[in-house]
């Protein structure tokens, strides 16, 4: 019915280019039927006669319709299709040469099909008709005589890259369509949307022949695995490793994490059904300072038909810094005595303590050589302040800080991108008006309107909620199963404080769970700005050190762990990132930093350099310029010619 009402089929107008042979402007064709429109209705009006209700208005409509065909027609309307022209119209035919095409499947290697494919008359039929021209490619693209030419050598396939090679290629032939023949197996970023474009802006259309299995019938794949960038020496840190498998649902296999020929932790876990994706948190200590590549891996099953996905590598920089903490204690207590010890036998961050001995006397203990630090208290100026990486308040009321030093408290999280932790006490949270404060922002519970939330000798203990179970942050075992034991072995907490509702976006990591009243949050944490936050209800864990065994390391674990969660993530004046930290046959490294003052406001007339240092030793040095659309954020973009892991070192100064 279609081809009978408009001669062509309906494939075709998809296809097609609706266009208009008349010389004449398409705004003279919308003048002259608004202008038939207008008169039309001025002579029906006038003439209607004994035509009542709507009568009228159809034969207006039907009039106004025909005037409008037939103008339309005057404009003599055509669809333009795109053909190719044989014997001048150049067919390009891509063959995938990656490793991938050398696995062999039930009929052969995928690359042998191809290769079959196209020697069978594809070729020929491609060639009786038009020019054609054979590459196969994996990192680069590569004329090629024959389809022999295709070894299935090169390391990686890299589609997006090779047809935008192409497509440059071609700019000065007439490039009629692409043929790409390959297993779909590309692992440099697929294609991105300025190549896209240039496809569709030339009208090129690419048909696409697929070669394997969806996936292999028994099969583990780790698909993906989730590190922090950064982290101190020591440090506990979560890998979250993401799985999928094929037949071997209820198999068991092992997930560890190596670092060199080091095995750092081993986790067992059961694989779940076909094509289900599953990922499992495991535990390791990062180790001593220095940039790690750890390969995770999940052991092959007997059966398994393929062991090249079964492994993924990650990089984590263990820094050999010494972030500072600045602890403030409104009043001298037990709990700033032992929060101190725990840092007695780790020695990469450091505490500078101020404790408030009465109203207009503060004691300092400073972790500096320099005993004027801070000598006139509480810091009032960013650049005092912001030297430290860490801040704690406990037992402190809000008014004791002047507006100013709130303002600085608050920039010191959103701004300079701090750990903030608020610790409970008589004087602190609602008991210290923190609820009518500008401090309340920060705190990530709603905090209850009035006082009396603070209970003294009332011991209580906590328990773990379900993602205190996953943080690194109460993780006292690497077992998750004797991590929950060990915290319902906990010695009861001498106080608690009531904290109200957690904020949206925020964690509860530890309820306490008091008996007479509902369970109350006792560690929230959340993220603010660039920085983060924790509110750890209590002034009364060091009876976690008191009555446990002497030798026992729970209260300096959890202390030492609290500390890196405030400082690790804190950045300095200069940080630098890249989209992937690991590039899987890859040359261009985009990097992009950002610079900020003393006061961590964004710098725009820095000078920045990044310095590379290749596995051989080599080392180059780029310049980032600035990004125009955003303050204190420079760009560059590097070529690393060879395999292995670079170190980069960026730095800035005024200009």
């Amino acid at each position: 019915m279609f081809e009978l009402l408009f001669k062509y089929p309906a494939s075709i107008f998809h296809k097609g280019k609706f266009v208009l042979l008349t010389p004449w402007p398409l705004w003279l064709l919308v003048a002259g039927i608004l202008a038939a429109a207008a008169l039309l209705y001025w002579h029906v009006r006038r003439n209607h006669g004994l035509l009542t209700g709507a009568r009228p208005i159809a034969i207006w409509v039907l009039e106004t319709s025909l005037i409008a065909l037939i103008l339309f027609l005057l404009w003599h309307p055509a669809l333009s299709v795109a053909t190719l022209r044989p014997q001048q119209n150049v067919i390009a035919v891509l063959l995938d040469d990656s490793h991938s095409m050398t696995i062999n499947d039930s009929s052969g290697t995928r690359l042998s099909r191809a290769q079959a494919v196209l020697n069978d008359g594809l070729l020929k039929a491609l060639g009786d008709r038009f020019q054609v021209r054979l590459y196969k490619f994996g990192t680069e693209p590569e004329r090629i005589p024959k389809v022999e030419g295709a070894a299935g050598s090169s390391p990686a396939t890299r589609i997006g890259d090779t047809l935008e090679r192409v497509l440059a290629e071609s700019t000065s032939l007439p490039l009629g369509a692409i043929v790409l023949l390959s297993d779909g197996a590309d692992n440099a970023g697929g294609i991105d949307q300025q190549t896209i474009s240039a496809i569709r802006r030339q009208s090129i259309p690419i048909h696409t022949v697929g070669f394997g299995r969806e996936h292999s019938e028994k099969d583990i794949e780790v698909t993906d695995a989730v590190v922090p960038a950064r982290a101190l020496p020591q440090s506990r840190l979560t890998a979250l490793v993401t799985l999928q498998s094929y037949g071997m649902a209820g198999s068991k296999t092992k997930i560890s994490v190596r670092d060199g020929t080091k095995v750092l932790t081993s986790q067992e876990v059961t694989l779940k059904g076909d094509g289900v994706l599953q990922t499992e948190s495991v535990v390791f200590n990062a180790g001593a300072a220095g940039p790690k590549s750890l390969e995770i891996a999940a052991e092959p099953v007997s059966g398994e038909e393929n062991n090249l996905n079964n492994k993924i590598t990650r990089l984590v920089n263990v820094q050999a810094r010494k972030p500072r903490i600045l602890y403030f204690d409104g009043e001298p207590q037990w709990e700033y005595k032992f929060v101190r010890r725990a840092l007695d036998d780790y020695n990469d961050i450091t505490l500078f303590g101020m404790v408030r001995v009465t109203q207009n006397k503060i004691l300092r203990e400073s972790d500096q050589k320099d005993n004027s630090e801070l000598e006139d208290g509480f810091p009032a100026k960013p650049e005092d302040l912001f030297k430290f990486q860490g801040l704690m308040i406990d037992n402190a009321e809000a008014s004791y800080f002047t507006p100013t030093q709130q303002q600085l408290i608050h920039d010191f999280v959103d701004r300079r991108g701090g750990g903030l932790l608020f610790m409970g006490g008589r004087a602190s949270l609602s008991d210290g008006g923190y609820q009518n404060s500008p401090l309340a922002d920060l705190i990530p519970v709603k905090l209850p309107p009035s006082k009396g939330t603070f209970h003294q000798m009332d011991f209580v203990p906590v328990e773990l909620t379900g993602p205190g179970r996953e943080s690194i942050l109460t993780r006292l075992d690497e077992n998750p199963a004797r991590n929950d034991q060990r915290w319902k072995e906990m010695p009861k907490l001498y106080n608690w404080q009531e904290v109200g509702e957690p904020k949206p976006g925020a964690t509860t990591l530890l309820n306490v769970n008091p008996g007479v009243k509902p369970a109350s949050p006792m560690l929230v944490t959340e993220n603010y700005g660039r920085g983060r936050t924790a509110v750890f209800a209590t002034s009364g864990s060091y009876r976690w050190k008191m009555w446990l065994d002497h030798n026992d390391k729970t209260h300096a674990t959890f202390w030492q762990q609290m500390f890196r969660y405030l400082v690790t993530d804190t950045p300095g004046q200069v940080t630098a990132t890249t989209p992937k930290s690991m590039l899987a046959d890859e040359t261009r490294v985009p990097i992009r930093a950002e610079v900020r003052d003393k006061q961590y406001k964004p710098l725009n007339t820095a000078k920045v350099q990044a310095r590379f240092l290749g596995p051989d030793g080599a080392s180059a040095t780029v310049e980032l310029t600035p990004v125009p659309s955003e303050e204190g954020v420079y760009a560059g973009e590097w070529t690393a010619e060879k395999p292995g892991t670079y170190i980069t070192e960026v730095i800035a100064g005024q200009e």
